[in-house]
């Protein structure tokens, strides 16, 4: 972002640390990005890695609701001065830690000059600490969470089959194409009612970016299916507890999947 809130492009090729971070993202809410981020970094922590997520919907973090955390703590904590970073990373349920933000901060809903350079310095401190590093977006194409993605070296867009998710994950890829000079794109389709849905909801999303987005662009962009997640009723048990499907429920069709997520990351 530049100071007046418009998108800077990114560099094409990542600093060393951005290239542990990964950010979930997606084009529009309820499409289970934070139940994603939550259940991949437990499965990488499973893998032996260190894992940190750090909740960067700034102003209407979850993360907290779903591991049923109740944090004294936050980002915003660290932001204001009351406390120094590694004093608010928690430990998670399944061997991760966490950075937890604050909820209804008003004061984050534009990324200011103010908050770019405190996340900056956070994503700073933090990536050399751990092998893998979350971001968990909020939804859309705000500022705030186009400079938040625009600190990662990886993103991973989360969609659902449903068609406004579609249209919302297109405009999502478009926008970071064009803004931070993204030319490979992770997906990750939620909720997929039969094997092999995820390779269709990718060959159509790769059909309108090369049809509308990579004529106008110097190099093309290219959608890389990350994996599929089943539509599971195991999840919704496990959401409704506030634990870990995989701590939960293993054996489940969305672990295995997650799993499987998570290994593919590690390849």
């Amino acid at each position: 972002m530049t100071d007046s809130g418009s998108p800077a492009a990114a560099p094409a090729a990542a600093p060393p640390a951005a290239r542990r971070i990964s950010a979930v993202t997606s084009g529009k809410g309820g499409v289970g990005k934070t139940f994603l981020s939550a259940n991949l970094a437990a499965a990488l922590a499973r893998a032996g890695r260190r894992v940190l997520v750090l909740d960067a919907d700034l102003g209407l973090a979850n993360l907290d609701v779903v591991l049923n955390l109740f944090p004294k703590l936050t980002l915003h904590d660290v932001f204001t001065g009351k406390v120094r970073l590694h004093e608010a990373i928690l430990p998670a349920p399944g061997g991760f830690s966490v950075l937890l933000a604050g909820s209804g901060m008003v004061e984050y809903s534009r990324m200011t000059p103010e908050v770019r350079a405190q996340l900056q310095g956070v994503i700073d401190e933090v990536a050399p600490r751990y092998d893998h590093v979350l971001l968990d977006t909020g939804a859309g194409i705000s500022d705030v969470v186009l400079y938040t993605v625009s600190l990662a070296g990886q993103v991973l867009v989360t969609a659902t089959p449903e068609p406004t998710s579609l249209t919302d994950a297109y405009a999502t890829i478009k926008v970071l194409a064009a803004t931070q000079g993204r030319r490979r794109i992770h997906l990750v389709v939620n909720q997929v009612r039969r094997p092999g849905e995820g390779r269709q909801v990718r060959a159509q999303l790769q059909q309108v970016v090369d049809r509308y987005v990579n004529p106008t662009l110097d190099a093309p962009v290219r959608i890389e299916l990350l994996g599929e997640v089943p539509a599971d009723p195991a999840v919704r048990d496990a959401v409704l507890r506030r634990q870990l499907l995989l701590d939960t429920l293993p054996g489940t069709a969305a672990s295995l999947a997650l799993v499987a997520l998570a290994a593919r990351m590690l390849e």
